[in-house]
């Protein structure tokens, strides 16, 4: 059984931040996720989350992640200590787990798959018990570094605060990833000792320890090191998110997706887009979004969480949680969110506000309009500035509109109220009851004409003012 251990529990103080490290979000999705999902892609079969600093938090945040356990790290006394909590979840089952960090999210499917294939062959051939994923710098400052002997054997690994000047000069370091034999693996643990300048229990030190037993430890050396960056500050932060960015964008453009400046468009891993898509500059796409084919996002758009139908031009626009259907145009500057049904056909024009509104085919609100808690039928048009008063201070109503509504300009729609098939409502209107089909509504005060009178006005301000 493959099972895979994320360390979660430390606080990351370089961070300078009241949120635990693993909660800062790259591309709209917290590290711990990304580390998560890539678990995930790679079939592990048990993953188990060591929480310690603000654990609330980061349980939280997992919360939709199904086949996670958690154990706690009550005081932060080290990697080791950390792994042995894992013991209750992971000490009766066999095979082998991977040992993560939640701050590494460019970690890669195909890099956790091939360390567990290779950890199991080796295994098998010569009783394996741990394998390190390990790297090379010119300057491995800040990394603990790989310690081999004559025969080229690993023998331990040495924190950088612990090494000596000579031991510093090594180019080979470790990742901080471990993939271990359930077998050798907590009974180990409870030889560590915490005889360092930190007062810590290491896990890198079960090296040592394995070999003592003859033990065979053996290394997979990553082909990107920048797969196991971890993210300790907020510099760091931002190059992960640059590195991610860019390969995200290079793969939708091999995959025939037009992007006319890939550096200013951020896009999340979860998102899929189909060929023939044109995405503008400023633009981010995040969440479970899905657009199709020879659809076009404008500049400075914003897409979460959304489906977008083939053939449809979003300019400079907010949109989340919402569908949109077949050849619509939305913006420029129009918000949709909270579960909006857009239909085919549509026309949502600029600084248009639709919340939880289902607006059928061929309708349009070019401009200047609020529709929150609506259903609007089909060949629906909506009159400038119309608005639906859909919350007296207490609760929320629904506005229902059926199909070939008319609704004049500066038309406030006091819900709940529904207004049937084909009727037509005068501008300027305030409504407050149902309107029967095909009926004709307007609630407008007597106009009032003074010829002359304006002048008078003037005149009695200006008099005013003196």
């Amino acid at each position: 059984m493959r099972s895979a251990v994320i360390l979660a529990a430390g606080k990351g103080t370089r961070m300078q931040s009241a949120k635990p490290k693993v909660l800062h979000e790259i591309l709209g999705k917290s590290m711990i996720l990304h580390v998560v999902q890539t678990l995930k892609d790679a079939k592990i079969q048990k993953i188990v989350v060591i929480l310690g600093h603000e654990s609330e938090l980061v349980k939280e945040n997992l919360a939709n992640e199904k086949h996670i356990e958690f154990a706690y790290q009550h005081e932060q006394l080290g990697t080791a200590d950390a792994l042995k909590q894992a013991k209750s979840n992971l000490g009766h089952i066999s095979g082998s787990t991977i040992v993560v960090c939640g701050d590494t999210p460019l970690l890669t499917r195909k890099t956790i798959t091939e360390i567990f294939e290779q950890h199991e062959k080796q295994e098998q051939v010569d009783g394996c018990a741990c394998t390190v994923l390990t790297g090379e710098l010119e300057d491995a400052s800040g990394y603990g570094r790989i310690i081999r002997n004559v025969n080229h054997e690993i023998i331990g690994i040495i924190e950088e605060k612990d090494a000596t000047s000579d031991e510093k000069l090594v180019k080979e370091f470790n990742s901080g990833v471990y993939c271990l034999s359930n077998a050798h693996l907590f009974e180990n643990l409870e030889k560590i000792t915490n005889n360092n300048t930190q007062s810590e229990y290491y896990l890198p030190d079960i090296i040592k320890i394995l070999k003592i037993q003859k033990k065979a430890v053996a290394r997979y050396i990553i082909k990107d090191n920048a797969e196991i960056i971890g993210v300790n500050d907020r510099v760091a932060l931002s190059d992960v998110t640059t590195i991610l960015r860019h390969k995200i964008n290079h793969g939708w453009q091999l995959q025939g997706v037009t992007m006319h400046n890939p550096e200013t468009i951020f896009i999340g891993r979860d998102v899929i887009i189909a060929k023939d898509v044109i995405i503008e500059t400023n633009v981010k796409i995040l969440g479970n979004t899905r657009i199709a084919s020879d659809t076009i996002i404008g500049m400075n758009s914003e897409i979460n969480n959304c489906t977008i139908a083939e053939n449809v031009i979003i300019k400079q626009s907010v949109i989340s949680d919402s569908i949109i259907g077949a050849h619509t145009t939305v913006g420029p500057f129009a918000h949709l969110r909270q579960q909006c049904e857009i239909g085919k056909h549509t026309r949502i024009g600029n600084f248009v506000e639709f919340k939880n509104t289902r607006f059928a085919d061929y309708s349009a609100s070019a401009h200047l309009t609020y529709l929150g808690d609506a259903e609007i039928g089909h060949h629906v048009n909506i009159g400038c500035g119309t608005i639906t008063a859909n919350y007296n201070g207490v609760s929320k109503s629904k506005t229902i509109i059926g199909n070939s509504v008319f609704i004049g300009s500066n038309s406030n729609l006091i819900a709940p109220i529904t207004i049937h098939n084909g009727a037509f409502i005068g501008a300027g209107s305030t409504l407050m009851q149902d309107i029967p089909e095909n009926a004709f509504a307007m609630t407008r005060g007597p106009e009032i004409l003074k010829e002359g009178y304006a002048t008078i006005l003037k005149q009695k301000y200006a008099d005013a003012k003196k």
